[in-house]
C-alpha cells in the first residue's frame, strides 16, 4: 500500500530574488506562507538581492529597490511600496545581467529577470514583486507547490506560536525549519498541534558555497536549473538532522 507523503509547510518573508539556501528550503516544502504582514526591515532580502561570484565576497554588491513605508518603521511588508519603476526596472534588468549574464546557462533566468522587470512596471507592490521573483526562481527549477501569504491567514503573534498556526491553516503535517528559526523554535508548541518540525540546512562547500549569502541567480545561471533538483536526497537528509 502505497503511503502519501506528509505536507510540509516553509514560513518565508518575501524576498527579492533570494538566497540559495532560502530557495532550496522553499523547493524542499509543499506550500510556503509568504510572510507579508510582518514589519519591514531594510536591513534584510526583501527589497534587495546580493550578486556576484559565489566564491568571492570581495567582488559582490547589493541590488536594492528604493522604498517607499507609508506607515514608517512599523510599515509590514505587504504595504511597502517600491519607488522611481522606471529607475528601479533599469537596475534589476542591468545589474543581474552584468553580475551573471556571462553565465552558461543565463538564458532561462534572464527571462525570470525579466519577468520581474515587466512586473515592476504593473505594480508597485514591494510584496509581490519579491514573491513573484520568488516563484518564477522555484517554477524553473521544477518546484509545484502552492504559495499563499499569511495576511490571508489567522495565527497568533508569538513567534512559534504563530509559526505552528501557520503550518496547521495550510493542512500541513510539519514546519520545515532553517538555520535561522532553529535558536527560538519551541517544537513543544508544535507537538501540542500534532505537527512536526524538521529542521533543514544546506551543504556549504562545491556548488553550495555562498548559499546563504547570494541570490540564487548565481547558481542558477552557472550550473543550471537541474542541480536543486539533482541535489534533493541530500538535501532531504540534512532536513533530518
Amino acid at each position: 500500500m502505497t503511503q502519501t507523503k506528509p505536507r510540509l509547510c516553509a514560513v518565508h518573508q518575501p524576498n527579492l530574488f533570494p538566497r540559495l539556501s532560502t530557495l532550496a528550503k522553499l523547493h524542499a516544502a509543499d506550500v510556503w506562507v509568504a510572510l507579508d504582514d510582518v514589519q519591514f526591515a531594510r536591513r534584510d532580502y526583501q527589497h534587495r538581492a546580493r550578486l556576484g561570484p559565489r566564491s568571492d565576497p570581495s567582488a559582490q554588491q547589493w541590488m536594492s529597490l528604493p522604498v517607499a513605508l507609508p506607515s514608517g518603521r512599523t510599515t509590514e511588508i505587504r504595504d511597502v511600496r517600491v519607488l522611481d519603476s522606471e529607475m528601479s526596472r533599469r537596475r534589476v534588468a542591468r545589474m543581474t545581467r552584468q553580475a551573471h549574464g556571462r553565465g552558461l546557462h543565463w538564458e532561462p533566468v534572464g527571462n525570470v529577470v525579466d519577468q520581474v522587470v515587466h512586473l515592476i512596471e504593473q505594480t508597485d507592490r514591494l510584496a509581490e514583486i519579491a514573491i513573484a521573483s520568488t516563484q518564477s526562481l522555484l517554477e524553473l527549477v521544477g518546484w509545484t507547490g502552492e504559495i499563499v501569504r499569511s495576511s490571508d491567514l489567522v495565527a497568533r503573534t508569538e513567534r512559534s506560536l504563530r509559526l505552528a498556526d501557520l503550518t496547521l491553516a495550510v493542512g500541513a503535517a510539519a514546519y520545515i525549519c532553517g538555520t535561522g528559526g532553529s535558536r527560538y523554535l519551541d517544537g513543544d508548541v508544535f507537538a501540542d498541534l500534532g505537527l512536526g518540525v524538521q529542521y533543514f540546512s544546506c551543504p556549504e562547500s562545491g556548488i553550495w558555497a555562498g548559499a546563504s549569502r547570494v541570490s540564487a541567480i548565481a547558481a542558477l545561471a552557472e550550473d543550471g536549473r537541474t542541480f536543486l533538483s539533482e541535489a534533493g536526497s541530500q538535501l532531504s537528509t540534512e532536513r533530518g538532522r
